[in-house]
């Protein structure tokens, strides 16, 4: 019996290794591939692949890592997502919104430390329109030309992106959330589909966008299923940037019952997207750390090399309220990056203060 055991665990290591192989060579893996990869429960097997992905990490971008500006533009929002805390229907939210002057300021508190990278992100807000956005790009861009603008401000027309774009946009997050059409109906409002949703993801990359999609881990009702439709989604989709962090539930919504998503699992999957997209810049997320006190480190010790030090004014900073227990740091943002810095010390990396684009040599 024991010999039987051993045996399995040397052809298990086996078709691990070959995987692994496949990955270095940038090919796509299938589905029962990444079904395989994705159900590893084995520690050792699961810290080969954090060993793996942190070493292609660091062969590409060295131990520095970027950090981007967060600003958090406004906590209302005009969808009503079943897991979201600042759906339109959660009438227990406490919203607000930053005027240009207020995101302005923030942008040049963020310029004085340093940062080369301005993340503005919000709900789907109807006064913080299309023109209002376009408007608000603009001025940033003009005032700090040399820094990259990223927004995160849901799904819009090509239209509009179009004109976020050629205001002084260069990069735009919008996570899939799951490939899984079923799935992303038990997720959201009626109104909203998971087609528009890439469709939208499309039309960013067309436009020539650095582009960002990603997904929950542990989302209600997720399957290893969904998550390996996911992978096939992002080799199809190629995206520049990959944001994945844990579900988290969120107070007064429908699924407030839900159990947060596994961290493991979380870090697991950002090992085996840096193996899969080397090239890929991947967050460190604010959910991991909202799970785990180390939740940030054991990402990038896995293979992510971004973090976003929150740049929105601490007095509404809490009113972005996604999820439950977000950790908004009260400290001033310069008190941030300190202790970012300690703590990456501790590990060995350091801050990259540069713009970090998106540069794939393949």
């Amino acid at each position: 019996m024991l010999t039987l055991i051993s045996e399995n665990l040397i052809m298990g290591h086996i078709r691990l290794y070959d995987m692994l192989e496949k990955l270095s060579s940038r090919s796509s893996l299938e589905r029962e591939e990444w079904h395989y990869l994705l159900a590893v429960t084995d520690a050792h097997e699961r810290e080969i692949l954090r060993q793996k992905a942190a070493e292609v990490a660091v062969s590409h971008f060295g131990k520095g890592v970027f950090v981007r500006g967060l600003i958090e533009i406004s906590s209302y929002c005009r969808n009503n997502c079943n897991y979201c805390g600042i759906r339109c229907g959660n009438t227990f939210a406490e919203r607000y919104r930053l005027t240009k002057e207020q995101i302005l300021k923030c942008c040049h508190q963020g310029a004085a430390l340093g940062l080369n990278t301005f993340v503005l992100q919000g709900g789907e807000d109807v006064r913080q329109n299309d023109e209002w956005i376009r408007d608000v790009v603009e001025t940033i861009h003009h005032e700090f030309p040399e820094k990259a603008i990223t927004l995160s401000v849901g799904e819009r027309c090509e239209a509009a992106y179009k004109s976020f774009f050629e205001a002084g946009a260069s990069r735009y997050l919008l996570r899939h959330e799951t490939r899984n059409d079923a799935h992303y109906a038990q997720l959201h409002p009626s109104n909203m589909s998971s087609s528009n949703r890439r469709a939208c993801l499309e039309t960013l990359k067309r436009i020539g966008y650095q582009t960002g999609s990603g997904m929950m881990i542990g989302s209600p009702f997720q399957t290893t299923q969904h998550l390996v439709d996911d992978m096939m989604y992002l080799q199809e989709l190629q995206p520049q940037m990959i944001g994945v962090g844990p579900f988290i539930p969120a107070k007064n919504t429908p699924y407030a019952h839900f159990d947060a998503g596994c961290v493991d699992l979380t870090i697991l999957v950002v090992s085996l997207l840096r193996l899969r997209f080397p090239h890929a810049l991947i967050p460190a997320t604010t959910a991991l750390v909202s799970l785990n006190p180390q939740g940030r480190l054991l990402a990038i010790q896995a293979g992510a090399n971004v973090v976003m030090p929150n740049l929105t004014p601490t007095e509404v900073r809490d009113k972005y309220s996604i999820y439950n227990n977000k950790k908004n740091s009260g400290s001033e943002s310069a008190q941030q990056l300190c202790l970012l810095q300690q703590s990456l010390d501790a590990i060995g990396y350091h801050i990259d203060y540069g713009r970090g684009d998106y540069t794939d040599k393949q």
